[in-house]
């Protein structure tokens, strides 16, 4: 198996060494290792190719993080994909495991693991609903983001069949990937915490000023109306759908914003009566 390893960052060079680091000591060496820079202004341009010249660094102007990821899935020559995000770190037998997992199961081509928290350098403890799962588990990933990139390994043949990240997506662009691969691919669950995700930090993509929620609205949307699920999916789909809306719809009346509840309600109608 040949496995290109992908680090998207911006202006994380206090963390990129060790999000690096942790996959030059994977036990399993991977085919190829790309850092896209997507526009930092930290120094990371003048600094990373010389510190670790063996790695394939990119530089883009800022685009976010769905263009760093696609860009380097376009140029890299591996058959398999991982995930890394710059402020994360992986145990070093990740790969090797992952591997193993995939060659004594037939006809996966995603694997993801458990993992560890640690937010303001404290471990804290996942909550059940972030609980994660393997099989055929699209109805299961439709209330919120379960599986984290940088546990993920994808065969390429996947993004050729459902396509990249949705560049128009802030936040909530793995959300929207995994909608669309769990509604046609079986997916390998790997119950060992094989990486570490850092929170607590104020650059953390998932912290957005209007939250979360109309993100995964809109994925929900996209995916409904792409006619690409089946019946029992899509109910599913419109269902969750119909829920989130409604929660979005209180958040709206908390705030008084009248126009865009008259327009939520609308939605949330039309919704009904496609269900």
């Amino acid at each position: 198996m040949n496995i290109s390893v992908i680090i998207p960052t911006y202006n994380r060079k206090h963390t990129l060494p060790r999000a690096v680091n942790s996959v030059l000591k994977q036990t399993y060496e991977p085919f190829e290792i790309f850092v896209i820079d997507d526009g930092s202004t930290d120094g990371t341009k003048e600094w990373f190719p010389e510190e670790y010249p063996f790695v394939k660094y990119f530089y883009q102007e800022n685009l976010g993080v769905s263009s760093a990821r696609n860009n380097a899935i376009q140029i890299s020559k591996g058959n398999w994909i991982a995930f890394l995000d710059s402020d994360d770190e992986w145990f070093p037998k990740k790969l090797e495991n992952q591997i193993k997992l995939i060659n004594n199961s037939k006809g996966y081509k995603f694997c993801h693991t458990n993992e560890i928290w640690i937010r303001n350098g404290v471990r804290v403890n996942q909550m059940k609903k972030h609980q994660k799962y393997g099989g055929k588990i699209f109805k299961k990933c439709l209330d919120i983001c379960r599986i984290s990139p940088s546990s993920s390994l994808i065969n390429r043949s996947i993004f050729n069949d459902i396509g990249l990240f949705d560049e128009s997506l802030k936040v909530c662009e793995d959300y929207d990937l995994w909608l669309r691969i769990t509604a046609k691919y079986p997916i390998l669950f790997l119950d060992e915490p094989l990486i570490k995700k850092f929170g607590g930090h104020s650059d953390q993509l998932s912290i957005v000023p209007k939250g979360i929620e109309q993100y995964r609205i809109q994925s929900l949307e996209k995916i409904i109306l792409s006619n690409t699920l089946k019946r029992s999916q899509k109910s599913a789909a419109i269902e969750m759908l119909l829920y989130k809306l409604k929660i979005y719809n209180n958040g709206l009346e908390k705030r008084g914003r009248i126009k865009e509840i008259k327009a939520n309600k609308k939605k949330i109608q039309h919704w009904i009566n496609m269900s």
